[in-house]
């Protein structure tokens, strides 16, 4: 029998990236999704498979995006809670502030898809331990918001040197991508304990080793590149997770699926020069090779499995 993997993809929308990079017209709400999900939705249809979109509370507000989001669970795909306000330095939240957050983006998405959410994924990886006691008060089963890479502060560097932020918001950004020292976390599931009671943790999963990035967007950035490099990279990445026995959790977004073409305020990101066609092509050949060696499941049901067996447990260390 194949190992498990899981795939993932964080339906972060325009206005969020906007946000964050501190563009004002991000309060006008801007949304792809009319258009992102049903290409989504097609491209995993045709593959027969079954993943997690951890989604947004403020767009589940947002009657516009209805109809996109009862599309997702009428496909039978699991619904993840990704906050409500898509504020990457979630970590700077205090215990109140966080268990408001995540009452509202559970409100929320549960009136868009009638679905009460039991995984987490904090926006831009954001997690703390204050984010795991009220995870676990409000009967979370997984978190999945830790992202083991070495390259971080690099991936911020660059972000701040593209991004039109104050003195405020790069102090909210300080820990964007995660430190060097997160480089070093597991890539294998295990339990943070926090206080007496445990919580299971499912990493998003990097290359064994060396701690650089495998999802799709990442591959699509080398493919703007080399097609066939792109694939090369993939191949060499599975088989590193298959020696180490690392059953991988693959990360997508919702630009792996839109180009700049047709998304022109995020043109500037890398592989938004692919044409669309192009680049669902590769995303296609992508998600067809991870489930040539693996057998591709949503993470809440990879975090069932990991959860039956013994797992380490961990205590909790963030940045401050």
């Amino acid at each position: 029998m194949k190992p498990v993997a899981s795939l993932s993809l964080d339906v972060d929308n325009l206005w969020s990236y906007l946000y964050i990079r501190g563009d004002r017209d991000w309060s006008e709400a801007p949304t792809y999704l009319p258009l992102m999900v049903p290409r989504a939705l097609d491209l995993l249809a045709q593959r027969d498979l079954r993943i997690t979109f951890f989604v947004v509370g403020r767009d589940c507000d947002d009657d516009a995006n209805s109809p996109a989001f009862r599309a997702l669970v009428d496909a039978g795909h699991e619904i993840g809670n990704h906050s409500f306000r898509h504020e990457p330095w979630l970590h700077r939240y205090s215990e109140t502030q966080l268990d408001e957050e995540l009452a509202r983006a559970e409100h929320a998405i549960a009136a868009a898809t009638g679905v009460r959410t039991d995984g987490f994924r904090g926006p831009g990886y954001s997690l703390s331990e204050a984010t795991l006691r009220v995870l676990i008060r409000r009967g979370y089963r997984y978190d999945a918001s830790t992202l083991p890479m070495s390259i971080g502060p690099i991936a911020r560097a660059v972000y701040f040197r593209t991004a039109a932020l104050d003195t405020t918001q790069r102090a909210e950004r300080e820990h964007l991508y995660g430190t060097w020292s997160d480089g070093w976390r597991p890539l294998r599931p295990y339990r943070w304990q926090v206080g007496a009671l445990t919580l299971l943790e499912l990493p998003v999963t990097t290359l064994p080793g060396l701690r650089v990035p495998i999802h799709i967007s990442y591959l699509l950035m080398l493919a703007a590149y080399s097609e066939p490099a792109a694939l090369a990279y993939l191949r060499l990445a599975l088989r590193a997770c298959r020696v180490a026995k690392v059953e991988p959790s693959i990360l997508m977004h919702p630009l792996d699926l839109l180009s700049g073409v047709e998304v022109p305020e995020l043109r500037f990101f890398p592989g938004m020069r692919l044409p669309p066609e192009k680049k669902l092509r590769c995303v296609g050949r992508y998600l067809d090779l991870l489930a040539d060696e693996f057998r591709v499941v949503c993470v809440g049901e990879h975090a069932s499995i990991a959860g039956a067996r013994d797992l380490p447990v961990r205590t909790p260390r963030f940045a401050s």
